[in-house]
């Protein structure tokens, strides 16, 4: 019997793809459909628990096809404001996190792309343990059902702001969020889905052209290529101009507003020049910046103070841009991506 790295990923297929397969099985195509629904509705781990579909075709599925998994190793809830950090374990052993986040318009779960990130920004953990591997739709999914099936609660909304760059994992994304609004399955407006990327400007435009429907989340941090290049090895390959000039053609192509994420560090992008620069940069854009206090790891001296944070966005409001300060949730169980795998696999 071949074992599940030689299977098929059944969960990674479309409804499409899969009635094809079976198809070419010699089996009538609606039984697709019921296998579908199985795997994305009720969401079995097994095929024996297929209980409309014939022992005969079971046994194939179980031969030709793996249900892949995601294992809690652990899981963290906050006492202050009920976010949940899980670490998962991967079916090659690698690890991932996952962040459920509860808000007053209802639950949001933030999920990884990859198996560590190759952008090496300075004040991520998730690039600290290096890059391992990309992921498949079928474990960014696993991520949400999983999340879903321990905590009891419904994500309303995802962001892909976890470990990894999403748009390095470009094809297995864009897979994923086709799967994610398929109506037979989670069925998730993808209105409801903000992807967040450190700036790899040929795939923004890509991703552009598909007008999917999402939030493009743009991780800036700084206004000038100095600063980003220092803090942000991307910026090297991709300069400011550049990313600016494909985020203004995404919101031509899309119509949608871009959110620009700036992590606020004390004394290296938080000066009232700072301030000035960004206004400048953005100027004209329908856009929004989110700013965040940036989160303290153990590998680097970064911090960031909420009085700094303020102080920032209140000289950006008087210079005429749209910004607020993102709330903190669980920080009481240190819900950054990345320090909970960083820490478990020292």
């Amino acid at each position: 019997m071949e074992s599940d790295n030689e299977k098929i990923d059944i969960l990674s297929l479309s409804c499409e793809e899969f009635t094809a397969q079976l198809t070419e099985m010699g089996e009538k195509g609606f039984r697709a459909a019921q296998v579908y629904e199985w795997l994305h509705i009720k969401r079995t781990q097994n095929f024996n628990e297929m209980s409309n579909i014939p022992l005969e075709l079971r046994t194939k599925l179980s031969t030709k096809y793996c249900i892949k998994r995601l294992i809690i190793v652990k899981r963290l809830e906050s006492a202050i404001d009920n976010t949940i950090k899980y670490l998962y374990r991967l079916s090659d052993g690698e690890h991932i996190e996952a962040v459920l986040m509860e808000y007053h318009h209802g639950n949001s779960l933030c999920i990884s792309t990859q198996v560590g990130c190759k952008m090496g920004c300075k004040f991520c953990a998730s690039t600290i343990a290096g890059f391992r591997r990309s992921l498949m739709p079928s474990e960014m999914l696993e991520q949400i059902y999983e999340a879903e099936r321990d905590s009891g609660r419904r994500a309303d909304s995802l962001v892909l702001m976890g470990i990894g760059e999403p748009l390095d994992n470009y094809d297995n994304v864009v897979k994923f969020l086709q799967l994610l609004s398929d109506k037979r399955g989670k069925n998730m407006s993808l209105r409801h889905v903000s992807l967040s990327t450190c700036g790899i400007a040929p795939k923004i435009y890509e991703l552009a052209q598909l007008k999917l429907g999402l939030t493009l989340s743009v991780s800036l941090h700084a206004a000038d290529n100095e600063s980003r290049s220092g803090i942000m090895p991307v910026n090297k390959v991709y300069p400011i101009e550049d990313l600016i000039e494909v985020c203004r053609q995404y919101y031509e192509k899309t119509g949608r507003r871009i959110s620009f994420e700036y992590a606020v560090i004390n004394g290296v992008n938080d000066s009232l020049d700072d301030a000035k620069r960004l206004a400048s940069l953005l100027k004209g854009m329908n856009c929004h910046i989110n700013l965040i206090p940036v989160n303290k790891i153990k590998e680097r001296s970064y911090k960031a103070d909420r009085r700094s944070v303020t102080a920032f966005a209140e000289a950006l409001t008087r210079l005429g841009m749209n910004a607020t300060v993102r709330r903190t949730l669980g920080a009481d169980i240190n819900a950054a991506c990345g320090q909970l795998r960083r820490e478990y696999e020292i």
